[in-house]
């Protein structure tokens, strides 16, 4: 009698410790088949080039945060029946290089077809915020920088422009083309055109925060002080985009004019570097730019609280920044030439360029 209860008992342990182990692997399974779902949608939701930055880190907090910038998932879909110039794996442009040693693509002439880059990205419907600084004298280049860039920049786009000014008053009259508009900011006056600089990480940082994250796509920071002279379009877009400083792009980083002071935020010792870039033009998606602006405010802030200012203010940080967060697009010095009347053979295009001025004129201080 004994005997038999006891192998009922056996029995139904074993009953029991089966189904438990049952029950775990199906939890187990239904955990990791979670998992994989996850990842899977989140990664392919981040498969446009504009939506890659922090894939695992928004894989991790999926559920948690919520979506802030306005961003579209598209693929680089060609027109039907569109006619262009077959690729050649092959043949290219042989003076340049065409590729950073990350593979992010350098911009030049001959190195994209416009024809089928405007097919693919015009059908997306995409607005391009574009912000520019004119305070002071600086007022005088307006005319030329929007009147120019309606000839020239982002033709059938949408096109925001964001103009920040200490004089709202002396800010001409530019007719704008369809789908172009112009934003006038006041800002206060500055007394040291450094102070002018470095202030406008901060303004940027806030603009894309409170009016831009679900009214453009991407943004271009420019200076004004510029004119454009030939085609600038959606070869141009991308996730974070720099640009190769037109009188740095062909010497060694060693004579690079980075912050060398180790007490600045800014600081790249000599032996550290990839390109030397231009403050007066980057851009990208409205995510990248903003983590780019709010972190050069940060870092300008804590040089400021030690009393050190970098030697190029936030272009100093700027070029620190792309050397610890590397662009995904570099545009090359055609898009942001010294002057239109300058010549250098890799040039074959003088796209935009600065305007020659007197800055000991035009500045508030030397």
């Amino acid at each position: 009698m004994l005997a038999r209860h006891l192998r009922v008992l056996i029995i139904v342990f074993i009953g029991i410790a089966l189904i438990g182990l049952i029950y775990l692997i199906n939890a187990q399974c239904s955990c990791n088949q979670q998992i994989t779902k996850h990842q899977s949608f989140d990664c392919n939701q981040h498969l446009t080039e504009q939506a890659t930055m922090n894939c695992s880190q928004q894989i991790t907090e999926q559920g948690t945060i919520k979506q802030k910038w306005k961003q579209k998932i598209y693929g680089l879909c060609s027109t039907p029946g569109l006619l262009y110039k077959q690729p050649n794996v092959l043949v290219g442009r042989k003076d340049v290089a065409s590729v950073s040693p990350w593979a992010a693509p350098i911009i030049w002439e001959e190195t994209f077809d416009p024809t089928l880059i405007d097919s693919i990205y015009k059908q997306l419907n995409l607005t391009i915020a574009t912000t520019a600084f004119a305070l002071g004298k600086y007022t005088r280049f307006v005319k030329d920088f929007l009147e120019s860039a309606e000839v020239h920049y982002f033709v059938g786009f949408r096109v925001h422009f964001y103009l920040f000014t200490d004089q709202p008053e002396s800010i001409p009259e530019v007719k704008m083309g369809e789908n172009r508009t112009l934003t006038i900011l006041k800002v206060p006056s500055l007394s040291r055109w450094q102070d002018i600089s470095m202030s406008r990480m901060e303004k940027l940082e806030k603009l894309i925060e409170n009016e831009l994250a679900n009214e453009a796509d991407y943004i271009f920071c420019l200076d004004i002080d510029t004119k454009f002279y030939g085609r600038w379009g959606a070869e141009t877009l991308g996730r974070l985009v720099g640009t190769i400083h037109p009188w740095l792009f062909n010497i060694p980083r060693s004579q690079f004019t980075y912050e060398r002071r180790p007490k600045s935020k800014a600081y790249i010792p000599l032996e550290e570097g990839d390109y030397y870039y231009a403050g007066a033009v980057f851009g990208g998606s409205l995510e990248a730019v903003h983590h780019l602006t709010k972190t050069c405010r940060e870092q300008l802030s804590i040089d400021a609280a030690n009393s050190i200012e970098a030697v190029w203010q936030e272009e100093s940080h700027l070029n620190k920044y792309f050397l610890l967060n590397k662009p995904s697009k570099l545009l090359s010095p055609e898009y942001m030439w010294r002057d239109i009347n300058e010549k250098a053979a890799p040039i074959k295009i003088v796209r935009f360029t600065n305007v020659p001025k007197n800055y000991a004129e035009i500045r508030p201080n030397p």
